[in-house]
């Protein structure tokens, strides 16, 4: 088999808020922003990497899922426990001052992991964790 990833999902609460954090600090390209029954959905992923996207959507967009369990998942989503995503980066720190004089919030600084990874973590507007490992 010859699999990639192509297509990953993050809530969000503030549509515009997230398009400001992916787009204006995460530097990544819009390449599909869709409404639809008062919600949106926005496709965003890195220049470099064309078959890679994120959809921020809505969450518990899905029809089957009750208003007891959206409400829940909203809750996760404000403790930073519903949803994350682990990019990467050659430039740690750099990556690291840029987003932090974005006004992300850190939930930590760059660095090495016990099990040997350095990375940094930040959550995005939705709450959503956003950890970034050094590539050497």
């Amino acid at each position: 088999m010859d699999l990639t990833i192509h297509t990953t999902f993050l809530p969000h609460t503030d549509a515009d808020a997230s398009l400001a954090f992916y787009r204006d600090a995460l530097d990544f390209e819009v390449r599909n922003d869709v409404g639809y029954g008062g919600r949106r959905w926005i496709t965003v992923g890195p220049a470099k990497q064309p078959d890679m996207c994120i959809v921020l959507e809505p969450p518990a967009a899905d029809p089957g899922i009750t208003d007891d369990e959206r409400r829940t998942i909203v809750e996760m989503m404000a403790k930073g426990s519903y949803a994350r995503v682990t990019l990467a980066t050659a430039d740690l720190d750099g990556t690291f001052t840029r987003l932090q004089a974005s006004g992300a919030e850190v939930v930590q600084e760059p660095t090495v992991q016990p099990f040997g990874v350095r990375d940094c973590a930040l959550r995005d507007p939705a709450g959503n964790l956003i950890r970034i490992n050094e590539v050497r």
